[in-house]
């Protein structure tokens, strides 16, 4: 991750160059995003378990429907700074608030899901080169992040599962990471784009290029 402190946007023939660089104003909007995030999991870490308790007898694995909130971290941050690495530290981020503040999965493991999540939307950006911003990258970004993320958690708390399970799980996980994580994420940036907030970003300066 390649750090500046300038806050002005680049200009000239820098531009391509510095595009990439961190300012301090993405490390501070970035933490308040991981931070704002992880308080959203901690609600949902119980929140979920309602819902959970109704899916899982119609269907084992469509629990994974419910996966979509603890994914949207990662494709928010990307969506609004724009950098690489916004991904996985945003959501690396929000697991890290959720591990301390205390779970029912341990706090390294809810740490190792949030980077294995943010580096599955991470690569969907890359893929992209951090040039394409739009719905249908954002919801592959959730897909990415939902699948790295139904992969782990097939390994690490679904071991031996077989293969209609896992099937349904990662195919419900998946959609429930296109919509709550891409979707949603997508139509958040708009909106806080669309109050001004972001008039600093890329984010906010493509909005009003669109209006």
């Amino acid at each position: 991750m390649n750090i500046s402190t300038s806050t002005s946007a680049p200009t000239g023939t820098a531009t391509g160059t510095h595009r990439f660089r961190w300012r301090v104003i993405d490390i501070v909007v970035a933490s308040v995003l991981g931070v704002a995030s992880g308080l959203i999991f901690l609600l949902w870490n119980i929140g979920y378990l309602g819902p959970k308790a109704l899916l899982e007898p119609l269907l084992p694995g469509v629990q994974g429907l419910l996966d979509g909130p603890w994914l949207l971290a990662g494709v928010l941050g990307a969506l609004i700074i724009r950098k690489p690495g916004a991904a996985i530290y945003t959501e690396t981020l929000a697991a890290v608030v959720s591990a301390l503040m205390g779970n029912q999965w341990g706090g390294f493991l809810t740490i190792e899901a949030g980077l294995v999540q943010g580096l599955g939307a991470e690569l969907v950006f890359l893929l992209f080169f951090y040039r394409r911003w739009n719905l249908g990258v954002a919801v592959l970004a959730g897909v990415g992040a939902a699948l790295a993320g139904g992969i782990n958690n097939l390994v690490l708390w679904y071991a031996g599962a077989d293969t209609a399970f896992t099937v349904v799980y990662l195919v419900s996980t998946a959609v429930s990471g296109a919509v709550l994580a891409g979707g949603l994420a997508w139509l958040l940036a708009r909106g806080l784009a669309a109050t001004g907030a972001l008039d600093r970003f890329a984010a906010g300066r493509s909005a009003r290029v669109r209006v």
